[in-house]
């Protein structure tokens, strides 16, 4: 079974920081690519990062370079996205995705084949 954790959501003052965690169980990242996603309440689902298991690189959402920091560790199979001077903006569900084919597009969530449950973030204002 092919299963992805997301972890390490909570609420957190404005310019505050969180790390998020996926991990991997039934499969390994390897030669994928992995995406993190979000959706706030009454909005649609946006890209917010994406990065390659087999050259790292990296992809960010206009919104959040600069803040966010993507990043892979295979022999934990656990992808992190460090979040740094968080906006209420960023107040969303959180989820990681991993996409098996090739795409020229980095946050396609239709052509990403798995998603874990999400995490939520608040940002108190």
């Amino acid at each position: 079974e092919v299963q992805l954790q997301a972890s390490g959501g909570g609420v957190v003052q404005v310019g505050g920081s969180l790390r998020l965690s996926c991990a991997a169980s039934g499969f390994s990242f390897d030669d994928y690519h992995i995406g993190w996603f979000r959706q706030a309440p009454g909005k649609g689902r946006e890209g917010v990062s994406s990065i390659s298991s087999s050259d790292d690189s990296t992809f960010y959402a206009d919104s959040v370079k600069g803040r966010f920091t993507i990043s892979i560790d295979l022999a934990k199979d656990t992808v992190y996205l460090q979040m740094n001077n968080l906006r209420p903006e960023d107040t969303a569900v959180y989820y990681c995705a991993v996409r098996v084919y090739h795409s020229d597009y980095p946050f396609l969530a239709y052509e990403y084949e798995y998603w874990g449950q999400g995490t939520l973030v608040t940002v108190s204002s």
